[in-house]
């Protein structure tokens, strides 16, 4: 059984929810990274999302964006962001049961090859990737080859998606849904829109699939209204920017805020006994 259905499984028998935190590969550097993924999985995480820096994301808002430029102004290539994945996966992931979800472009996929990129990603310990510049009606042969490897392409659904269209994304999702909060890119919000409830009533008579809500999640207050109504939330900008801020200080220390910011996330995604 693929990692991820293994995993909302174990949670939902333990009345559990995901905490998804988001962290951009090679920013600062891999050893950062791996040492921020690690002390995720230590504060709480259910799943991890690792993103693939890219030079034209087209969802991402200027904390991610920032981040993917300082990494790619470093050299980092997909082939190291690999690495780096099996690197914590052995080290860290596979023995907790925490899976690794790719976010990545397109035209990283494309230009690698659909299926050598996915056979590599499974290499490396991936279970499944969020490929959010691939329209559901162009998804098809990527789909495909991500079955044939019981690998999850996981879909989008937004605030401005039309009933239809998010009913076809719904049956065409595999691992989980990932439901966009706002209209808009990523990034921290004030307050997340009170209509983001209706929509996730309505989406949960659409599909069995675990509901993640994603984009603009950034502090607990905001967990907590969605606590009840998801099976999972998203958190990466406020976790990014942690990371940023934290630049001219020591890795150590830098590390244990990041882990403090999501460990007060996850305790009011699922609060303490």
């Amino acid at each position: 059984m693929n990692l991820i259905d293994a995993q909302f499984q174990r949670l939902r028998s333990q009345n559990r929810k995901a905490f998804i935190p988001f962290v951009t590969a090679g920013d600062p550097d891999l050893d950062a990274t791996a040492a921020v993924v690690g002390e995720l999985a230590r504060r709480g995480a259910g799943l991890i999302e690792l993103g693939f820096p890219y030079s034209d994301p087209i969802a991402d808002g200027s904390v991610i964006q920032a981040s993917y430029t300082r990494a790619l102004d470093r050299g980092i290539r997909t082939a190291d962001i690999f690495a780096c994945a099996r690197r914590v996966v052995d080290g860290v992931l596979a023995p907790r049961g925490i899976p690794l979800v790719a976010m990545v472009s397109y035209s990283l996929v494309y230009h690698r090859g659909p299926d050598a990129f996915l056979a590599r990603a499974s290499e490396a310990g991936f279970s499944g990737a969020i490929v959010p510049d691939l329209p559901v009606e162009e998804a098809e042969d990527l789909a495909r080859l991500a079955a044939a490897r019981d690998f999850k392409l996981i879909q989008l659904v937004t605030p401005t998606t039309p009933r239809e269209r998010a009913v076809r994304i719904a049956r065409a999702s595999t691992g989980f849904l990932y439901c966009v909060s706002v209209t808009g890119i990523t990034g921290e919000r004030d307050r997340l829109p009170d209509e983001l409830l209706d929509q996730l009533r309505w989406l949960r008579g659409q599909t069995d699939l675990p509901l993640c809500v994603g984009f603009g999640v950034s502090r607990p207050e905001h967990v907590q209204m969605l606590r009840e109504a998801v099976d999972g939330v998203i958190v990466g900008s406020a976790l990014v920017r942690r990371l940023e801020q934290g630049a001219a200080r020591p890795l150590p220390e830098v590390v244990k805020g990041v882990g403090d910011l999501a460990q007060s996330l996850a305790d009011a995604l699922n609060p303490p006994a």
